[in-house]
């Protein structure tokens, strides 16, 4: 799980400092919501093909360890 984690990156002066995946200005947020709208795996990959599996799972990883915080 850590190296997956490893995937999203924290930058202040990125996104207004809100989590993004591997550096890129795709927010863990705009990934969540994709899901939440109903989107598939592959779906999300098909609309932002910068995206790899990994991230998704990533994502969806750096969520629950902030909702069990």
């Amino acid at each position: 799980m850590s190296d997956l984690l490893q995937r999203i990156t924290v930058n202040p002066k990125q996104c207004g400092g809100r989590p993004c995946i591997r550096g890129m200005r795709i927010r863990v947020s705009d990934v969540l919501d994709l899901f939440a709208a109903g989107l598939s795996t592959e779906q999300i990959l098909a609309e932002m093909p910068d995206l790899e599996i990994d991230d998704l799972k990533a994502s969806l990883a750096y969520a629950a360890r902030k909702l069990n915080l």
